[in-house]
This record gives C-alpha cells, structure tokens and sequence, in this order.
C-alpha cells in the first residue's frame, strides 16, 4: 500500500516568493495491513511548515500507535514553539512501554521551514536526512544534545531555491537485505540514486514516489520492514489559471476575462466558446490543432490561441483531468508516462499537478445549449460536479486553490 500527501505553505522571502512543498509515501511491511511509520504535517501559519516522521517500535497496530502518538505529540508542540527538550520529555512519559523489551520506543526526524528561509532538522535515531542542493549532497553540520537519556541531532541551515530535504525511515535502508543486497541499502547507494534521479522540474511527488518505487523493487515486492520516503522541497511559487465556460451574464464577459488574464503565471481556456470568447478579448484567432495520430482518441483535439498557454475542449478533457487526479492522490499516477502524452488532458494535468502551486479556477456558469441533449453524457450540473472534484482533489494535494463563478 502507498500513501501520499503533499502540502504546500506559503512563506515571504527579500528576493522571491516561495513556498514548501511535502510528500510522504509509504510501504507496509509484507502482510501488514497498518503501516508503522507515521507522518504530521503542520502549518502553524502562512510562514511555516512542521513536518514530523516518525517510526514505531516493531511493525502493524503496535508499532502504528507509537509512531502516531509521536508525530501528533512532538508535531503540534513544536508547531507552537515549545523547546525540543519538553517536546521529548512528553514523548519519554506519555509513550505505553513494551511489554516484551520493556522499552517505549519510537524514532522521529523533525523538519520544520520558516519564513525567514531557515530551515531546522531535529532528528533522533532515524537515518540521517539527505540534503540536496542544485541536485548534489551536500553534508550540513550537526549539533548533539542529550534529552532525557536520548542523543538527539539537530541542525540549522539557511535555505536556497531548489533546496530538497528527503527524510525515511530504517525500512528503507534495510531494502534488499536476503534479496538482492547483502547489506541492505547503504546510504551512500541511496544518495547516489537521488543525484542520478533528480530533475530541477520534479517535485517532491515525484522524487518520493522514484525513491519508493527502488525501495519496493530491491524488496522484490515483499516489504520486509515499514518504509517511509518523506520529501519537502523549496521551490518557486507558480501560478496557474484555469478558464471554462460562459458566463451566465453575457454582460459579465469582459470582467471574468480581466480578472483571468491579470493574473500572473499560465492561462489554460477549456472549451469552445470559452476560447472563441478568450481570442476575441485578445484579439486574436483560434486555430484549430488537428494531428494525424492521438495519444487518446477519446479526448478532443487542443487548438492555439497566441496569449493562451493551452486551450482545449471542456467537459471531457477535464472529466480525464479528474481521472488522473483521483490516481495521484491513490498512488498509482505515473508521472513519466504523462509526460510523454501530448493530449489536452495529460497537458493540463501536468501543468496542475506538477508546475502549479497556486490555482484559479474562473467558472462560467451559463448553461450550454447543446449539452442539454439528453442522448449527450454532458450537462451543466457535471460541469459543476467536475469543477468542485478536481478543486477538492488539488486541495488534498497541497495546492491553493480558489475558485470563482461568474
């Protein structure tokens, strides 16, 4: 079983604007149905991001309560600002003991982004967080503290653009033990697979997602421990906006497209007369795209307008942008084979899940004629149902998203 989460937060910056993007996913041990690893993301306010990972002693319910208990608790105290060191003594003496070792046992790595462009790693018996600037490792200087009979790392680093911080637990470094390594997955082999992997455009989804995907293949499918990819990037705010359909006032259609072509960032029209209505605020034409071959006939054919970054069909386009969306958020969304399609609804899909992260959606809502004939699949009220799924689904994926009709 895979889970995913990625959450963006919104952070100023002297230079630009940026913003904190987290994915997690995990690996259940084989024949467990829990995970026990546990992942907590916060944000306290605009400016910052708590992100905790922890791991639980043993594995299924046990090990899925410790784990839990560990990254709500040190989460939401380090979220208001409460020193590392009552953080652990609430951990030391809220944690059930083990009947069997006699021990409360559950490890956690802290990684918490603020507005000031820091970033503070607090890790305590977990692997150590690899840290990639401009796609290499770099190794970041480390304190040592003892808390409550624990050695616990902590680390203060002054961010950059592109900045990338990939947490996990041990399940992913004892990856291939009895199967294909001896060893296991050394971290030396792991950084080295991470700078090989790494493209400035992928996302942290991504990149957990490639991390996960080795992880589970040197298991030969048969996780023998919990593993947990937890991966937080630094990146460029990017804007998106996305046009479809009339609206409902005639009179209203210069004002929704003023308000669509203000905002910064990429302009994506869906729809037909959406688009012939865009050229004609643009002053421009619309140009049918019409190729001999298509990655997927079921969806229409994209056309061009000059000032429009893509311009495709409405209702079916993104009834398959809702699709693929629905696949992100259960794991089995594949971006590299996206990104070879050239279809309207990969395109958009792409440019939503993978550039934006903030989005406007701008709704018409006058009722299209044609799509009110009861043989068509097509009406004003699946339109409405598609926007407030999509919008919902770019939510549960950390994105900004707000949505105005017209």
């Amino acid at each position: 079983m895979i889970e995913q989460y990625m959450q963006t937060s919104r952070r100023s910056n002297p230079m630009t604007s940026l913003c904190t993007e987290v994915d997690w996913q995990s690996l259940n041990r084989d024949g467990e149905e829990l995970c026990g690893d546990s992942v907590e993301i916060l944000r306290p306010d605009d400016c910052t991001t708590v992100t905790v990972l922890s791991d639980g002693l043993g594995s299924g319910v046990k090990a899925s309560i410790l784990s839990t208990l560990t990254s709500k608790i040190i989460s939401t105290m380090i979220a208001r600002n409460i020193p590392i060191e009552e953080c652990v003594s609430a951990i030391v003496a809220t944690l059930p003991v083990c009947s069997v070792r006699q021990i409360a046992y559950s490890t956690f790595t802290i990684l918490r982004v603020t507005g000031n462009g820091r970033a503070e790693v607090i890790q305590f018996d977990n692997p150590r967080v690899i840290f990639l600037r401009d796609g290499k490792h770099i190794e970041f200087p480390v304190s040592t503290r003892t808390i409550e009979g624990k050695t616990i790392h902590i680390s203060d680093i002054t961010l950059q653009e592109g900045d990338t911080f990939i947490a996990f637990s041990d399940g992913v470094e004892h990856a291939g033990v009895g199967h294909l390594l001896n060893f296991g997955w050394q971290r030396s082999d792991i950084v080295r697979f991470m700078e090989g992997l790494y493209k400035r455009e992928y996302t942290a989804h991504t990149l957990t997602g490639a991390l996960l995907d080795q992880c589970d293949l040197l298991y030969e499918g048969h996780p023998g421990d919990d593993a947990t990819v937890c991966t937080v990037k630094v990146r460029s705010r990017a804007p998106v906006s996305l046009l479809i359909g009339p609206p409902c006032d005639p009179d209203d259609v210069d004002k929704m497209m003023n308000l669509f072509f203000a905002k910064a960032g990429k302009h994506i029209v869906c729809g037909g007369t959406t688009a012939i209505l865009a050229a004609e605020y643009l002053g421009k034409t619309v140009n049918a795209n019409l190729p001999k071959e298509r990655d997927d006939p079921s969806i229409p054919p994209m056309a061009y307008i000059e000032g429009v970054d893509l311009v495709t069909e409405g209702v079916i386009t993104i009834s398959k942008v809702l699709e693929y969306s629905y696949q992100y958020l259960r794991g089995k969304y594949n971006y590299y084979a996206l990104s070879h399609k050239t279809d309207g609804a990969s395109r958009i899909a792409l440019m939503l899940f993978e550039e934006a992260t903030d989005i406007g959606f701008y709704v018409g809502k006058a009722i299209n004629a044609s799509h009110q004939n009861p043989h068509l699949p097509i009406n004003f009220s699946i339109k409405m149902r598609l926007v407030q799924e999509l919008t919902e689904n770019l939510r549960s994926m950390g994105k900004h998203v707000k949505t105005s009709y017209f």
